[in-house]
């Protein structure tokens, strides 16, 4: 049993919650200021405590998306979530980005596919049974034609998050069902923080680093 504080900066959504027991107590997220998360996530903080009128030091742990996704947004997150518990002297969980977007997915049967935008055709993503039980770990890949092609011949797939826009483009099997114009967020991370507090699943604050799966790329501006 265990209030923790959930940040989740790993997109364009800024999101925060406040948790107990697993439930989320208070929400605050906001997808429509692109990557603003540097102004907007310690004002989201903030905002949690006092509308719950909880305090700082009354949290057990900060849990926070470790990614992948954003290179910047999960510098922010964790960042953040680094500091707060060195202030605090509080305990940092990681949560997997693509484990907690699958938790949006409630089906009976088939597979879920959380996957997020990378660079061109690309996305990151992993396969959950409907149990969201991990199937195929985190990977980057290449999105074609055939692209879980093997999957599709004899279940439903429920494909979620801002790398569905271009696999729709993609894929046409009837078995897939896109779910459109869904995020990662930290309502999500409440249940999964909860299961990895009660197991003492804690990161070493100090050395700990997003998964970012990938080397970050600078690209230059054009001119």
């Amino acid at each position: 049993m265990a209030l923790v504080l959930n940040i989740e900066t790993a997109t364009t959504n800024c999101s925060v919650s406040l948790s107990k027991d697993g439930e989320t107590l208070v929400l605050k997220e906001d997808n429509s200021l692109g990557y603003s998360h540097a102004e907007t996530l310690h004002l989201f903080i903030d905002e949690l405590f006092k509308i719950s009128k909880l305090k700082p030091s009354e949290i057990d742990a900060v849990a926070v998306s470790k990614g992948p996704g954003s290179y910047t947004g999960l510098r922010i997150g964790v960042s953040s979530a680094k500091g707060l518990c060195f202030a605090l002297d509080k305990p940092l969980i990681s949560i997997s980005t693509l484990e907690s977007l699958a938790h949006q997915v409630k089906v009976e049967d088939g597979f879920i596919v959380p996957m997020l935008d990378a660079r061109r055709m690309e996305v990151y993503s992993a396969i959950y049974n409907s149990k969201l039980e991990l199937h195929r770990a985190i990977e980057a890949e290449i999105l074609n034609e055939e692209s879980f092609s093997t999957l599709l011949e004899n279940n439903k797939v429920y494909f979620i998050g801002n790398g569905v826009e271009k696999t729709k483009s993609l894929i046409q099997h009837p078995n897939a069902i896109f779910i459109e114009g869904k995020l990662p967020s930290a309502n999500e991370m409440s249940f999964l923080s909860e299961i990895k507090y009660k197991k003492s699943d804690t990161e070493d604050v100090a050395y700990f680093e997003p998964y970012y799966l990938k080397d970050f790329v600078a690209l230059k501006k054009k001119s």
